[in-house]
């Protein structure tokens, strides 16, 4: 047995590894919409042809999703994870070599095949290769990476153009992400693992569900719709809220900015809230309800009260910590769905919900700005916080019932 201080040695390198990864691959996300006011100049094309990038970018990565979660179970999410992470670093290297807008859309469904290996990969990983006990800080460590890789791509990507050029800036961060890649594969035996296909010796006598019957559970199914809503929530909160602040409320833009930078900011202070809580808790599905009434209780008041500047920025944090606090007890609940089955083949499909929600939010709310409606954007936030509480009570009832049917049961 291994010394806890070689266990705890082990954990951290492959936490570091994983959330280095999950960081790199949010920078990349965001790489491209800082820059669409130059490319609308640029390339004379218009704001919807840009966000059409995004819209294949997340179509891309949320089908190719459920393959790369069969493909994690069946070799392993080392692999994929380094020749995800490749991919989609040299996509964005490229895209600052194109000469016409038309370029960037098969780059975009490249990038987003390289993007969907992510999350089946990296929660694989920590599955198997963190101590239980540290799991749930394993988990919150991830999402962490995650929210600071959005929260430092604009930011980076306009710098880098400022002192450059939009060319310079995405051959830059796309190099960065390559390197990354390559410092993943010199490390490779931190991340690897038994795939699940190996794990379970034929001399069980246990048959194996099909894929099918695995995503086509309710349990999974409910997880599906949690992660659709909670995403589209999500991005709608970061691509229209600052505009809907602005013109709906009369928000300046510097306040308006700081509301989303503090949600933001927020949500991964909850996400290290919730780590803590995640290994010290056996009632996930409490934490991850209560964390979303909260945060949809929080949008519905914003819609409300948003016209005074001086609430608008806490209100925002708080609600980012509500949410945040909910993200590692989430994927404990979604691990202990996956529990008989194929952790990345789950992971895969429930987190194409993710991208589901986020492709398809940027219509809906464009759209409610377009009719001058801005302040339904919070209300619109709030319903989709809200529907997503009852996904979570399902999860954890179907979890429950399916621990405790007897061996052999259909």
């Amino acid at each position: 047995m291994a010394a806890p201080a070689q266990t705890l040695q082990r954990d951290a390198s492959v936490m570091t590894l994983v959330g280095l990864a999950h960081y790199m691959s949010h920078v990349m996300q965001l790489a491209l919409p800082p820059l669409f006011p130059i490319l609308h100049t640029e390339f004379g094309v218009s704001f919807t042809e840009l966000g059409l990038i995004v819209t294949l970018f997340y179509m891309a990565s949320g089908l190719g999703q459920a393959a790369a979660g069969i493909l994690v179970d069946r070799y392993g999410g080392q692999r994929l994870l380094v020749a995800g992470l490749a991919v989609l670093g040299l996509s964005i290297a490229l895209a600052g070599t194109v000469a016409s807008y038309w370029m960037l859309l098969p780059l975009a469904l490249v990038a987003g095949l390289g993007n969907s290996v992510f999350h089946p990969a990296d929660l694989s990983i920590l599955s198997h290769r963190v101590s239980e006990s540290r799991l749930g800080r394993a988990y919150a460590t991830h999402s962490i990476a995650g929210t600071l890789g959005y929260a430092a791509s604009p930011v980076l990507i306009t710098a880098l153009a400022a002192f450059g050029n939009w060319r310079l800036a995405l051959a830059g961060v796309g190099t960065a992400a390559v390197c990354v890649a390559l410092a993943l594969y010199l490390n490779r035996s931190r991340l690897t693992y038994a795939p699940s296909h190996a794990a379970r010796p034929a001399e069980t006598g246990q048959r194996q569900p099909g894929y099918l019957q695995v995503v086509g559970s309710p349990v999974v199914l409910m997880a599906f719709a949690y992660f659709a809503m909670t995403a589209f929530a999500g991005s709608g909160l970061q691509t229209f809220s600052i505009t809907a602040l602005i013109s709906g409320y009369g928000i300046v833009l510097k306040v308006a900015t700081l509301g989303l930078t503090s949600y933001l900011v927020g949500s991964a202070a909850g996400m290290v809230l919730g780590g803590f809580l995640a290994d010290r808790t056996r009632h996930h599905h409490r934490v991850a309800m209560g964390g979303i009434a909260a945060a949809a209780t929080l949008m519905l008041l914003l819609s409300v009260i948003a016209g005074h500047a001086l609430i608008v920025v806490p209100v925002m944090m708080l609600a980012g910590i509500a949410n945040g606090i909910t993200a590692p007890s989430r994927d404990v609940l979604i691990r202990r769905a996956a529990a008989g089955a194929g952790m990345g083949s789950v992971f895969g499909f429930v987190y194409s919900g993710f991208d589901l929600g986020s492709s398809t939010a940027p219509l809906l709310f464009g759209a409610l700005l377009d009719h001058h409606a801005p302040h339904a954007v919070f209300i619109a936030v709030a319903c989709a916080f809200a529907l997503a509480v009852p996904t979570v009570m399902q999860v954890q009832h179907r979890s429950a019932a399916r621990r405790h049917v007897p061996a052999g049961a259909d």
